[in-house]
């Protein structure tokens, strides 16, 4: 076993106005315009590829995300929310839609979301928003960068259909040897910070909240980072010495008890790889570094927030997509339905609402997102959403909860996670249960104890009876491991600038 010091984790449809493009009656827009002026902004900051290393959730010992655990502090923050989906487009398109994978068939990365015949037309967040007079605007990665969506936006930055400006690469890739390796590498790259697409990003959300608008915008703020190749400039990894870093622990039999469809789900070739060319400690700074460059970002768009005009009158919330596996159950990325995978991150801050230091254990999804800010912004509810508000935990984060959250990774596999029970069961029927109160780290598979058997009754309440096809796939949205067409997208850019000189 290798072991370590610490532990881990210590409208529109409604009124009949038409989605992708729309136009409001003069009577009408005026008088969401006058409604609208009531209404709080809102700031909605995401983050690729962020489990819950992160200060406030303790699930690194190691980490250093002051900015992200100031947010925190200052309103709810769960500890235990799950993603819809343990993959970047399914989970983005189930949150900026309001609907799950079984319902829309949008299970994988190369699944055009768009193409769905239940999301055709559906009604996106910041639609929703715009059709209440608010101003949608945004930049950074929001959508999976395969599949954008202009109509969701009035502005984006720098263009509808590239969520981020290109970083600069390292010379020498791989910088991890490892061959063949597409964009699963990492190492310094040798550029100012400045020149990270993320920094950028963050600036001209910045100028955002420094400008005057006639109107309640809603402001997204996509952050790429810790999202793969992890490039980052020397200085985040100077913050953690390899060393001395706390490396995960991970049992190297866990998948003795699993069923072959999850041994599938984990693979194996990205573990023996970073073994073999002696790259796993090396991989786990560079994902901290990520992070902690990541999170300088976001800071800088909380300081402008603070010093603007929009301070006392903005909803902010922070998200990430999706969890992350370093080498837990031997698995790498994401595209699992273990808690390393599913595990994310959330926080409201509600002006009038919440109050400060608040801590949420229910178990919530990201799918409930959409429903809570029409809520707590005051919009006429969206029919159609298959999350909740979590109002009620907003304004007492120990209320009364019975809802377990479920993540979907393709047709058939589902997990389903209590406040104390993870309850998996795959397209065969095979399973996977685990006490949360005695095995945080799912080391023990109790699925085939008879005692249990009510246990997994009851979760499996939970499951759907019924499932969309899967949405054809669309090799626009990238391999299955979600950036390869992003990185080198960015990659032809940094080439075409270099040619240009």
């Amino acid at each position: 076993m290798k072991s370590m010091q610490g532990t881990r984790r210590e409208f529109l449809k409604a009124t009949g106005v038409g989605a992708v493009s729309f136009t409001l009656p003069a009577w009408g827009a005026a008088q969401a315009a006058k409604d609208a002026a009531k209404k709080p902004n809102v700031l909605f900051i995401a983050v690729d590829d962020l489990n819950d290393w992160v200060g406030c959730l303790g699930g690194h010992p190691d980490v250093k995300t002051p900015n992200i655990d100031r947010l925190a502090a200052r309103g709810v923050l769960f500890t235990s929310a799950h993603c819809a989906a343990p993959a970047c487009n399914p989970s983005r398109a189930s949150l900026m839609t309001g609907v799950r994978p079984w319902t829309s068939g949008v299970y994988h990365n190369p699944n055009p979301w768009r193409k769905s015949p239940v999301l055709k037309d559906a009604v996106t967040l910041p639609q929703h928003f715009m059709a209440h007079g608010y101003k949608a605007i945004g930049s950074g990665k929001i959508y999976h960068g395969g599949f954008p969506d202009p109509a969701s936006w009035q502005v984006y930055w720098p263009s509808q259909t590239q969520n981020k400006p290109p970083d600069p690469l390292p010379a020498g890739r791989p910088l991890s040897g490892i061959p063949k390796t597409a964009h699963f590498d990492w190492g310094p790259v040798d550029a100012d910070k400045r020149e990270m697409g993320d920094w950028q990003v963050a600036d001209w959300v910045i100028g955002q909240l420094k400008a005057k608008h006639e109107k309640p915008f809603f402001l997204a703020c996509g952050m790429y980072r810790p999202h793969l190749p992890w490039y980052v400039p020397q200085q985040y990894f100077d913050m953690y010495p390899l060393d001395k870093i706390t490396m995960p622990v991970v049992k190297e039999d866990d998948l003795d008890d699993v069923p072959p469809i999850g041994r599938k789900m984990s693979g194996g070739g990205d573990h023996a790889n970073v073994l073999k060319y002696d790259q796993w400690r090396k991989a786990v700074q560079a994902y901290l570094a990520s992070i902690s460059f990541m999170d300088e970002c976001v800071g800088r768009v909380l300081d402008a927030l603070d010093a603007s005009a929009y301070a006392d009158n903005t909803v902010v919330v922070f998200w990430s997509d999706h969890g992350w596996h370093l080498g837990e159950k031997l698995h790498w990325r994401k595209f699992a339905l273990w808690e390393e995978a599913t595990h994310n991150c959330l926080m409201f801050l509600v002006p009038g609402l919440t109050k400060a230091g608040g801590q949420c254990t229910r178990p919530v999804n990201l799918i409930d997102i959409y429903p809570t800010l029409v809520d707590v912004c005051g919009l006429a509810p969206k029919k159609g959403l298959e999350g909740v508000s979590l109002r009620p935990l907003l304004e007492n984060p120990k209320a009364a909860w019975e809802r377990p959250s479920v993540t979907t990774h393709g047709r058939g596999n589902h997990s389903v996670r209590s406040q104390r029970w993870r309850y998996i069961r795959y397209s065969d029927g095979t399973e996977e249960l685990y006490d949360h109160e005695k095995d945080e780290l799912e080391w023990t598979n109790l699925a085939g104890e008879a005692k249990y058997a009510d246990v997994k009754r009851d979760m499996a309440k939970w499951l759907p009876t019924s499932e969309a096809a899967e949405v054809e796939k669309d090799a626009a949205g990238g391999a299955e491991d979600g950036g390869v067409g992003e990185v080198n997208q960015a990659a032809r850019a940094a080439k075409r600038k270099q040619a240009s000189r």
